[in-house]
């Protein structure tokens, strides 16, 4: 469905931050993008929705297909019509407007008439949000913009939604009650998800494959369940040993990457 083929981006035309990254997004699956901060995950979600310009950053080498079709040189809003929608990080709401007014801005896309059918279905999944409808963004609680943020997604009738740490500033029990939403959504709505999260245990938990970046590159790749078993998955982003003890903070001062994985 969604193919990025050996893509390097770069930034002010001489930074590079992606190092030939190759990996496939199928249809109806929940793909996962792990790895610490500055690794890349949010570059490449920016280079997949277009909005790579907007911080004078470019695809230098590669491609990038969605359906058989070149997207690496097309326009954010013909990516969004395709069907590839983007929740950035941070929740990035309209704070000014209402919470309809913020769904209502995800249809723009489309606009064929059946708004009202497309609203009704966001706040199934979100029943959260009915209350608040007519209430201005800005005063909504962190989990409530979550909700919102993921919900104007999906009024562009997504075919894929690119997820930017949904859980990012989140209590746990939010946390869960997105994810199971999401999971619910991927199976319903037959929506694929590629999933940016440095929370790796729920990544892990809700997708079907998963792939590892260190400093712009593919490090390691696999089913989800496989890599929540591999050992150096466990240790460096798990927080578990070899014995399944959880290792401090200071243990990990000093954490020198596998060669294996260089």
């Amino acid at each position: 469905m969604l193919k990025l083929v050996n893509v390097e981006v770069r930034y002010h035309g001489v930074i590079l931050v992606i190092r030939g990254v190759s990996f496939d997004v199928p249809a109806q699956q929940i793909v996962c993008l792990l790895g610490a901060n500055g690794a890349g995950k949010t570059t490449i979600l920016k280079a997949i929705s277009g909005v790579l310009h907007t911080e004078d950053g470019k695809i230098s080498d590669g491609f990038i297909e969605f359906e058989g079709k070149r997207i690496d040189k097309a326009e954010p809003y013909d990516v969004a019509k395709l069907g590839i929608l983007q929740v950035m990080e941070g929740r990035r709401v309209f704070q000014h407007l209402s919470v309809e007014e913020n769904l209502l801005a995800g249809a723009i896309p489309h606009g064929d008439g059946k708004t009202k059918q497309d609203l009704e279905k966001v706040y199934a999944y979100f029943p959260k949000l009915i209350p608040f409808r007519k209430r201005i963004t800005g005063y909504l609680s962190g989990g409530e913009q979550q909700m919102l943020v993921i919900g104007r997604g999906l009024m562009g009738r997504p075919k894929i939604l690119l997820l930017d740490e949904p859980s990012l500033g989140l209590a746990p029990m939010l946390v869960k009650e997105i994810f199971d939403i999401l999971n619910v959504i991927n199976s319903r709505e037959n929506v694929s998800i590629l999933l940016v999260e440095q929370n790796a245990k729920k990544a892990l938990e809700i997708s079907n494959y998963g792939y590892v970046l260190e400093n712009g590159r593919v490090v390691l790749d696999g089913s989800s369940a496989s890599l929540k078993e591999n050992e150096d998955i466990k240790e460096f982003y798990l927080g578990l040993s070899e014995l399944t003890k959880r290792r401090s903070y200071r243990d990990f001062k000093h954490y020198s990457r596998r060669k294996r994985w260089l």
